[in-house]
């Protein structure tokens, strides 16, 4: 059995999937771009910003769930530029407490709506 789980204070599906399905005691985050809930604006003037937009389109998902982000395991992040990872990283790390989740890092060669980055998660009720 899963449930979906959606927040409108997070940037709307722009495809056909959920923001989130909890099965179990585990949360699935869909990937999250850095698209402003309130405008529809994609976020693209630094990886910096559009790290932390992705982020808190993650956290305010995870809120919905009754979570916060320390409850995050394993995070995936999607990137277009080499050039990005470290400004990702930074601002990923003033974001996500600490102990740190498992995390890849994947260069690709494009993203919905063109974004800069795209961060999933998957969260774990118990952490």
């Amino acid at each position: 059995m899963s449930d979906t789980i959606s927040s409108s204070d997070a940037a709307a599906p722009v495809a056909s999937y959920s923001q989130a399905v909890a099965a179990g005691d585990l949360v699935f985050v869909s990937g999250q771009i850095p698209l402003d809930p309130q405008s529809g604006e994609l976020i693209a003037h630094s990886i910096e910003a559009a790290t932390e937009q992705s982020l808190r389109n993650v956290q305010r998902i995870l809120e919905a769930a009754g979570l916060e982000l320390r409850h995050v395991v394993k995070a995936s992040v999607f990137l277009i530029n080499t050039g990005d990872y470290a400004g990702m990283d930074a601002t990923y790390k003033g974001i996500m407490p600490e102990p740190f989740p498992a995390r890849e890092a994947v260069f690709v060669a494009g993203l919905p709506k063109e974004a800069r980055v795209e961060i999933s998660v998957i969260a774990h009720t118990q952490r």
